[in-house]
């Protein structure tokens, strides 16, 4: 584990009203001047994080300028670190000139209106090469972004309702994250995140880091996912059971990350770190291959990209963990700073290799995963 800082940063204070969830208005009657649309699950993540103060200092989706300074520079025009483009999409030619007014629905609910400002058409295979470093749609980022449309639209947002797509009650909006961290008393707090079943190598991340940091924040990701990725309902059940059975409950926080995931890899661990600072975190793990899919980024790319920035820019610690596995030699989650014995004494199962396991009914070993997820897990591939 390598801290870029050992002493706290102040998570952002500036500009805090931008983290109070946005206020809800009734939507007016549609006229001519209005044209409607069916949000995506990635959609309504996107204006859930807006709305929430996640995604502060955005407050809508990017116009033109911020979109190529996004792209050219990983930073919006007014100097802020921000890696990724968060744009509205639509198909090319579907939005009627004369249109000023975007009306955005789910399921016949009316979730928010855009006053159009600005239309102006995205260089799909320039935001991908930036991004996610592949223009190739083998890449499920890649994918939802040609997918999504070469037209976006841009314009100060009304929401007539937040929409929230995780309604159990582990659910925090960033004002209510720091709330509760501050009730607590912890002046650092880490935040760990994962769109994966937690197992024994996640659990000796956390233990190691609360060793030195006074709460952990678990914030595992529950917006649109792969199709072969494992369910979040199923994902935050084998958290509640784990947190139940072996973490000490005064130095946990659970709570969801609403967001949707985008595989960008290391764009998208900067954009992880820069929402988890607006959630009061001071510090952020990031481990292998962190928000990864394939073979498209180096193993610890992820990390390496936070050494092109200065501490106080990314204005949160980044903690970084080399992969840990179970070392039957040393009986004990180790990783390769501390285990000094061959690989054929190292348990790792591939994410291929545990749904394969789970598919067929078969008990993952306790050394990788704590019996009580395992049921968790398997009872969900058997339904």
């Amino acid at each position: 584990m390598v801290h870029s800082k050992i002493t706290p940063i102040e998570p952002t204070t500036a500009g805090i009203g931008e983290l109070t969830t946005a206020t809800v208005q009734p939507a007016e009657q549609i006229d001519d001047s209005f044209a409607v649309w069916e949000c995506n699950p990635r959609q309504l993540a996107d204006l859930e994080m807006i709305a929430i103060g996640a995604y502060s200092p955005l407050q809508t989706f990017m116009g033109y300028d911020n979109w190529i300074s996004c792209i050219d520079s990983t930073h919006l025009v007014t100097g802020e670190l921000w890696p990724i483009p968060i744009t509205f999409q639509l198909p090319e030619g579907w939005l009627p000139k004369g249109k000023t007014k975007l009306r955005l629905v789910h399921l016949d609910r009316s979730i928010a209106t855009i006053d159009i400002v600005e239309r102006f058409k995205i260089a799909l295979e320039v935001e991908a090469q930036s991004v996610y470093q592949t223009t190739s749609e083998e890449h499920p980022g890649v994918k939802a972004l040609y997918k999504g449309g070469s037209t976006a639209v841009s314009g100060p947002i009304t929401f007539h309702e937040i929409p929230r797509q995780y309604t159990e009650h582990e659910y925090l909006t960033p004002l209510e994250a720091r709330q509760e961290f501050e009730l607590r008393g912890w002046k650092t707090v880490i935040a760990f995140q994962t769109r994966n079943p937690i197992h024994r190598a996640h659990e000796y991340l956390h233990k190691v880091a609360l060793e030195l940091i006074d709460g952990l924040f678990l914030n595992p990701l529950v917006g649109l996912t792969k199709g072969d990725d494992v369910s979040a309902a199923t994902r935050m059940k084998a958290y509640r059971v784990l947190l139940e059975n072996y973490y000490p409950a005064n130095r946990v926080v659970l709570g969801v990350y609403p967001a949707a995931m985008r595989y960008a890899g290391p764009k998208e661990a900067i954009l992880h770190a820069i929402s988890r600072k607006n959630y009061g975190c001071t510090h952020f793990i990031v481990g292998r291959d962190h928000a990864g899919v394939g073979d498209y980024y180096g193993t610890y790319a992820a990390q390496e990209i936070f050494d092109q920035f200065p501490q106080e820019e990314v204005g949160i610690s980044i903690v970084r963990f080399e992969h840990s596995f179970f070392c039957k030699r040393c009986e004990q989650v180790v990783s390769k700073r501390t285990c000094p014995h061959d690989s054929n004494q190292h348990l790792v199962l591939s994410g291929t290799k545990v749904r394969e396991m789970l598919s067929s009914g078969q008990e993952l070993p306790s050394q990788f995963s704590r019996p009580e997820v395992a049921k968790v897990l398997i009872e969900a591939y058997k339904s």
